[in-house]
């Protein structure tokens, strides 16, 4: 790590992207972010070349996804019988949108303890 980083990798530092200041850190890190956005976006020359955009639309994606996942949680009960869904084939949609409702949070996290680490690579050129 360079010495004016003073990032603290926290537990939900993601592990495809390699440590700040490391050799090709940024370069982990954008192919990180690139997984998380939609390929039309993932493309975009600005965003690739300016990693700390590509995290904030990364960032917005993912807000998104959690209230599309939310929703879809919140209105399983009351939706899915109408669609002739079985009793245990609705708990195991509401149990699934659960855990992604956990996993987008952690990537959330993620993708704030990424972009903290570029501000901070950044401000430090």
């Amino acid at each position: 790590m360079t010495p004016t980083m003073t990032t603290r990798i926290s537990p939900d530092w993601p592990c495809q992207v390699k440590i700040p200041g490391s050799y090709d850190w940024e370069r982990s890190a954008v192919k990180w972010l690139r997984e998380l956005v939609p390929t039309r976006y993932a493309g975009y020359p600005t965003l690739i070349r300016h990693p700390v955009l590509l995290a904030r639309h990364a960032t917005i994606q993912v807000q998104h996804e959690i209230r599309v996942a939310r929703t879809a949680l919140q209105t399983a009960r009351t939706d899915l019988p109408g669609l002739g869904l079985s009793e245990s084939v609705i708990e195991h949609t509401i149990r699934m949108y659960a855990a992604e409702v956990l996993q987008l949070q952690h990537i959330a996290r993620s993708i704030r303890s990424v972009t903290q680490a570029l501000v901070e690579a950044h401000a430090a050129r």
